[in-house]
């Protein structure tokens, strides 16, 4: 079973940047879809961004333009580079395998967005 730490959360404006890292404890070489979810107070997790093993990325509505996600197969982390933060970017943040068939979920990094 591999585990997920992501990192890189915080307290940001609005129109500022973070990047989050997502480690896992084994090798997500073999893994075909590697992505970001978010989960905010009261809501359901949804779905952020996914990368395929051979780097073609997918974004929700939402964060399409602000939000970049990339992997490094040789340290089995996966990054997620957000930028034009807004107050509704503020949520958990987890990584997790991108079509189903999910690791146990991280303890996710917590990403606010406020003035």
């Amino acid at each position: 079973q591999v585990r997920t730490m992501e990192s890189g959360g915080g307290v940001v404006q609005p129109g500022g940047s973070l990047r989050l890292s997502c480690a896992a404890s084994g090798s997500i070489t073999s893994i075909n879809a590697m992505g970001w979810y978010r989960q905010a107070p009261g809501k359901q997790r949804e779905f952020v961004a996914t990368i395929s093993r051979g780097g073609t990325t997918n974004y929700a509505d939402s964060v399409k333009g602000r939000f970049t996600i990339t992997r490094d197969n040789a340290k089995n982390t996966v990054y997620l580079q957000m930028n034009s933060l807004k107050p509704e970017d503020t949520a958990v943040y987890y990584c997790n395998k991108g079509r189903g068939g999910y690791w146990d979920w991280g303890q996710g990094t917590q990403v606010t967005v406020s003035s």
